[in-house]
């Protein structure tokens, strides 16, 4: 069992930066696809980014592409989600998972989910 931490959440204003971090003690995550999921109130749980085993490999959702960005550190076991020119619309709960090496888009490539952390992005 992986299990995962987010940490990063905040309140933010419109326009303003946050970067997302997904920590674990498990060497065996630099395995695995990592993405970024996050779900708003009354919403379901959409996809924000994915980043492959090795981080050569990455892929957003039309509605974050050019302003976030995924990485990772596979030495420190971390994902970090940099997410800038936030808007109101980002406001969420942003929780990261591991999959298949390769990752993707959907709940299903995934195997372990963390808590989550909320992002509040005021106007």
């Amino acid at each position: 069992q992986v299990q995962l931490v987010e940490s990063g959440g905040g309140l933010v204003q419109a326009g303003g930066s946050l970067r997302l971090s997904c920590t674990t003690s498990e060497r065996t995550v630099s395995f695995y696809g990592m993405g970024w999921f996050r779900q708003a109130p009354g919403k379901e749980r959409e996809f924000v980014a994915v980043i492959s085993w090795s981080g050569g490999s990455t892929y957003y959702a039309d509605s974050v592409k050019g302003r976030f960005t995924i990485s990772r550190d596979n030495a420190k076991n971390t994902v970090y989600l940099q997410m800038n020119s936030l808007k109101p619309e980002d406001t969420a709960v942003y929780y990261c998972a591991a999959g298949a090496r390769y990752g993707g888009i959907r709940h299903d490539d995934y195997y372990y989910w963390g808590q989550g952390t909320q992002v509040t992005v005021s106007s």
